[in-house]
């Protein structure tokens, strides 16, 4: 992998796309991976009613996402704001093209949620049936992108998540968020005043994680419909998403070699820190695992974005690879967690609660939502938006 080029051009891309930086990518692709690897010592942690106790911090590949999508957002669309003639780009066209990419996928995440939901047996994790009704009428909310609040009817699983079908929705629902902020403010900012905003949004989500407002004990915040969880996701969206818009309009490429597997190792490295407790730092007020987690996004991240996309493959073989991941990454994220669910279910009933004793079932997971996420990619999602994308011409 060598000097910076830009030369992938993304699945079911809209013909005037900018072609993709090869190496973040590949770099989304293995985070989702990753996520679904931490979803899976997650499981083990919820059925033995215990605390998550390996890769511990596997949610922050959430932070080092948006930290992706505003690197990636700014490269792509600052310049067509106030480009001439066709390029230019309106707030209508800008809030099309975020739909026709996100959305498809958004909601065949969702129907295979309520299909697992189904087959669990329709019931809340306490073991209560939910009434049918209310589990197509959060089937359409979803699709609405409307989100549960905790006691609703429709909010079918009884354990608070805004999305009860499909919870990692949470982060699209605040990457939507983001992309609105984008188009209507941050955009416009200066680069000095955008530094001056990521340096606010930052201040104001470290005092927010480091303080433990949450009482959660890390930065896993966003993922319900209460107060807590609206203003903590947003400012945990914000802070990342900005920096990563902030990181492309200042980037000049530097020569690093082996920079992608140097990104993964740091990653699975930093994912993989045991969790950090108060004793460490003995300071009344401060959540010391929590200021390891702003600590790797305010510095760690950006790091890994600049040197990522200073990179590129230098063969097929890794071209191919970075480009699998890339087109995999946002399906399999939106995909895997209703397989999850049934994963999860499983463990409770058999009471195992470790890796060594389910590395068969683990396996057939990772494989099961591997083969979903490509089959929703090449026989829906990117055919859905090859014709929205020609339609809202």
């Amino acid at each position: 992998m060598s000097e910076n080029k830009k030369s992938i051009v993304s699945s079911a891309s809209f013909a005037d796309s900018k072609p993709h930086y090869e190496l973040l990518d590949g770099l989304r692709g293995a985070a989702a991976l990753m996520v679904v690897w931490y979803h899976v010592f997650e499981g083990f942690a919820f059925a033995e009613g215990s605390a998550i106790d390996v890769f511990n911090h596997g949610h922050l590949a959430v932070d080092f996402f948006f930290m992706l999508s505003g690197f990636v957002i700014s490269y792509a669309y600052d310049d067509r704001w106030t480009a001439l003639g066709e390029k230019r780009l309106t707030l209508g066209n800008f809030f099309k093209r975020r739909l026709i990419r996100l959305h498809p996928m958004l909601v065949m995440g969702m129907f295979i949620g309520f299909i697992t939901f189904l087959i669990g047996g329709g019931v809340k994790w306490d073991g209560t049936e939910t009434p049918l009704p209310w589990v197509f009428l959060c089937l359409l909310l979803s699709f609405l992108f409307i989100p549960a609040y905790a006691g609703a009817g429709y909010e079918v699983r009884g354990n608070g998540e805004m999305f009860p079908l499909n919870g990692p929705a949470w982060s699209l629902f605040f990457e939507y968020i983001g992309n609105i902020v984008y188009a209507l403010l941050i955009r416009r900012l200066s680069n000095k005043a955008l530094a001056v905003f990521v340096a606010l949004a930052g201040a104001a989500w470290a005092w927010f994680a480091v303080s433990d407002v949450s009482g959660y004990g890390m930065i896993g915040v966003g993922w319900a419909a209460d107060t807590m969880n609206l203003c903590g996701g947003f400012l945990r969206m914000m802070f990342p998403f900005s920096m990563g818009m902030l990181l492309a309009r200042n980037f000049k490429p530097v020569k690093v070699r082996g920079v992608f597997w140097l990104s993964i190792a740091a990653l699975f490295g930093l994912f993989s820190i045991p969790y950090l407790p108060a004793e460490l730092l003995p300071v009344e007020g401060v959540c010391i695992n929590s200021a390891f987690e702003v600590l790797c996004i305010a510095f760690v991240f950006p790091v890994i974005v600049w040197l990522a996309a200073s990179g590129v493959t230098s063969d097929v073989a890794s071209t191919k690879i970075c480009k699998f991941l890339g087109d995999i990454s946002y399906p399999l994220y939106i995909v895997h967690y209703p397989v999850m669910y049934l994963f999860y279910a499983w463990l409770i009933e058999t009471k195992q609660y470790t890796l060594a004793e389910t590395w068969p079932v683990v396996l057939l997971v990772f494989a099961v939502n591997l083969s979903v996420a490509y089959a929703c990619l090449k026989l829906y999602d990117e055919p859905v938006r090859r014709w929205l994308s020609k339609w809202a011409k």
